[in-house]
C-alpha cells in the first residue's frame, strides 16, 4: 500500500547519497569511533553507514517534507540502500536518468530523455569508445556504462594525468557532454541529464497531486559538481565542508556550508534540514 500524506507537505527536500547523507568507512573523516549504524551492504559485506543520531533524526523528516533520494547511483546501486524514512514516494537514480515512482522506474520519463539525449548530444557508444582510447590501466582500475546512460572511471586519484580531466571535459563539451570527477570517480555524462529536471518534474507531479503545498520550501543537499544546478535550484540549501564542491570553493547566495567535515557533515545536514522544515525540536543538539 502506498503511503500518502493525509495534509499537504509544506517542504520539498532533494538530497544526494554518497558523502552527503551516507558514507564508507574511508570518507568517515577525522572521528572514526563515532556510533554509526549500517545502511548498505555490498555481497553480505557493510558498505555505507550514517550516524545513529543522523539515522534517527532523518525517519522525522518525512512528516513535514517530501523527501526525494537524489543520487548519480544506478537503480541497482539505489535500491541496495535501506535509507531511514523509506519507502519513498519518488526517488532519482541516474543522476536524474530515472525517476522512480513507489520503487519502480517510470519508463515514459526515461523514454523522453533517451530520446532528448539522441538529439543533443554524441551517442554513448561514441562518448565511450573515445573514453576508451584516452585512459590507461595504470591510473582507471575500471571502466563502467550506468543505466545505458553515461560511463565513469574508477581511477587511482594521484596517478590520474594533470591534464586528463580538463581535456577529457573540453572533448566532451562541444559534444553535449561534461566531465567532472568525485573522488575515485570520473562521470562523463550527457548535458541533459541532470538531477535538478527530474527533482522539478518530481516537484511538478507531487504539487499536481496535492501531496506538496503549492507554496513548499525547496531545500537540497549535495557534496559533488553533479549536484551544483539542483543547489542552485532550491530556495535553500546545503552542502559539506569536504568533496568536489568544497575543492571547487563552489559557493551560492542561498548555500549554507556545515562547520564540520565527513560522516558528522552528514548528521549536521540532517539537522539543517530540520531545522529548515520546522522541525528544529527534533534535533536536540
Amino acid at each position: 500500500m502506498v503511503r500518502r500524506p493525509a495534509l499537504s507537505r509544506n517542504t520539498l527536500i532533494a538530497t544526494d547519497l554518497d558523502r552527503t547523507m551516507i558514507y564508507s568507512r574511508n570518507a568517515f573523516g577525522a572521528d572514526a569511533n563515532l556510533r554509526t549504524v549500517c545502511v548498505e551492504h555490498l555481497e553480505g559485506a557493510p558498505l555505507s553507514f550514517m550516524t545513529t543520531t543522523a539515522a534517527q533524526r532523518m525517519r522525522t523528516l518525512t512528516e513535514p517534507a517530501a523527501v526525494v533520494p537524489t543520487t548519480t547511483r544506478t537503480i541497482k546501486q539505489f535500491n541496495r540502500i535501506r535509507l531511514p524514512g523509506a519507502p519513498w514516494r519518488y526517488a532519482v537514480t541516474s543522476n536524474g536518468g530515472n525517476i522512480l515512482v513507489n520503487g519502480v522506474p517510470d519508463m515514459r520519463w526515461r523514454i523522453d530523455l533517451d530520446a532528448e539525449v539522441r538529439a543533443a548530444s554524441a551517442t554513448l557508444s561514441e562518448v565511450s569508445a573515445e573514453l576508451r582510447g584516452r585512459i590507461d590501466d595504470s591510473w582507471a582500475t575500471k571502466f563502467r556504462i550506468a543505466d545505458h546512460l553515461f560511463c565513469y572511471l574508477v581511477v587511482k586519484p594521484k596517478l590520474v594525468p594533470a591534464d586528463f580531466l580538463a581535456e577529457w571535459d573540453s572533448w566532451c563539451q562541444a559534444r553535449g557532454w561534461s566531465a567532472s570527477q568525485q573522488g575515485r570517480k570520473i562521470y562523463t555524462m550527457p548535458k541533459v541529464v541532470c538531477k535538478s529536471r527530474a527533482v522539478a518534474e518530481v516537484r511538478r507531479r507531487l504539487t499536481e497531486s496535492g501531496e506538496l503545498d503549492t507554496s513548499a520550501t525547496y531545500l537540497a543537499a549535495g557534496d559533488g559538481a553533479l549536484d551544483a544546478e539542483m543547489l542552485r535550484a532550491a530556495d535553500s540549501a546545503i552542502r559539506p565542508r569536504h568533496g568536489e564542491l568544497e575543492q571547487l570553493n563552489f559557493t551560492h547566495p542561498n548555500l549554507t556550508i556545515t562547520r564540520t567535515a565527513g560522516i558528522l557533515a552528514g548528521e549536521e545536514m540532517v539537522d539543517w534540514f530540520l531545522s529548515a522544515s520546522g522541525r528544529a525540536g527534533d534535533s536536540p543538539r
